[in-house]
């Protein structure tokens, strides 16, 4: 049986404070989703990046990982640095099951609930 982990994926920032809205999504996801694993990993300036998160998460038995990118779009760093990363991953683990989501930002409902929030501030 399949022991499957969802990996949130951010850039990262030099203050810590910053990390605080992904930890909350993180907690929040764990919390209506006992059965799956959820971590948070960073790109740069902050750890554990991805493959150190991917290292911690295999001894516990996690052979599925699903990467869902919070970032808001397609940059540099969604189409190029984590798919190498991802492939790296890949070769360096065999039987490691490995899938990466289209970032958040992406997404209508995700949208939606952005700009449901924008106008909800405009008679805040």
């Amino acid at each position: 049986m399949m022991k499957r982990a969802l990996i949130l994926f951010a850039h990262g920032a030099r203050d810590p404070a910053w990390a605080a809205p992904f930890r909350r999504l993180q907690a929040l996801l764990q919390t209506q989703r006992p059965e799956f694993t959820v971590e948070l990993a960073f790109l740069e300036l902050m750890t554990p990046d991805l493959p150190q998160c991917v290292a911690q998460l295999l001894p516990e038995g996690v052979d599925d990982i699903t990467v869902v990118p919070v970032f808001l779009g397609q940059g540099g760093h969604v189409q190029r640095d984590l798919p190498q990363l991802v492939e790296d991953l890949r070769a360096a683990h065999a039987g490691l099951t490995m899938r990466v989501a289209a970032p958040v930002g992406e997404d209508a409902d995700v949208l939606e609930a952005m700009a449901q929030y924008c106008i909800r501030s405009l008679t805040a």
